[in-house]
């Protein structure tokens, strides 16, 4: 693995590719979301500052916990844009995935004990569906794996209250699952990584 000496404050993207692991083209569809920037040389490359490396690290740790890149892209809008994010920067962030990331876990260890049992799918298809949803009951409270779902008024009282007026609004900040256009954003992310490092280059890009 590259070492960037302690005195580099700006990396090319061939430099911020090998030292975060995140392909080129990966980089390149980060920036075009906003959830990183970059300067112009007078050569017109790319220079990207050193903390961009811990964003990118933030942004491809979230995605790997499903977290939709909107999401990301608006706990990194907290940053500021006109310096160098310092600790205390880091910290407030920290503060607001706090309670988001204690819930997906609480959701990760409910979908890992519930798996083999009956999570409110409607299959009954296994004896204990049986037993824990007979009939088919859980149905009447909507579709889906209804032991998994989130309460969405606890979370987001004023819009349950929307949603029972019938005005649609965009779901809370965690959502139950990504929409189209996130899963499709993460996904294409996800396969230009995989072909620059099936490719096994990172060339500096102009």
């Amino acid at each position: 693995m590259p070492q960037l000496p302690y005195k580099v404050h700006e990396l090319s993207v061939g430099q911020l590719s090998a030292r975060s692991g995140a392909a080129v083209s990966a980089l390149h569809f980060y920036e075009s979301k906003g959830l990183i920037s970059s300067t112009r040389t007078a050569g017109n490359q790319r220079r990207y500052s050193r903390d961009a490396l811990r964003r990118v690290a933030f942004v491809r740790a979230a995605q790997r916990v499903g977290i939709p890149l909107a999401v990301i892209r608006d706990a990194l809008a907290e940053l500021p844009d006109e310096r160098t994010p310092n600790r205390a920067d880091w910290a407030r962030l920290s503060e607001v995935w706090r309670s988001e990331l204690d819930e997906r876990i609480s959701q990760l260890v409910e979908l890992r004990d519930r798996l083999t049992d009956c999570i409110g799918c409607g299959c009954l298809s296994l004896e204990k569906c049986a037993l824990s949803n007979p009939y088919d009951n859980l149905g009447e409270q909507g579709p889906g794996a209804r032991r998994l779902r989130v309460d969405r008024s606890v979370r987001d009282p004023e819009g349950a209250q929307r949603r029972a007026g019938g005005e649609q609004q965009p779901g809370p900040a965690l959502r139950d699952q990504p929409d189209e256009k996130d899963a499709q954003d993460a996904q294409a992310a996800q396969d230009v990584q995989d072909e620059s490092y099936e490719q096994g280059c990172c060339p500096e890009e102009r």
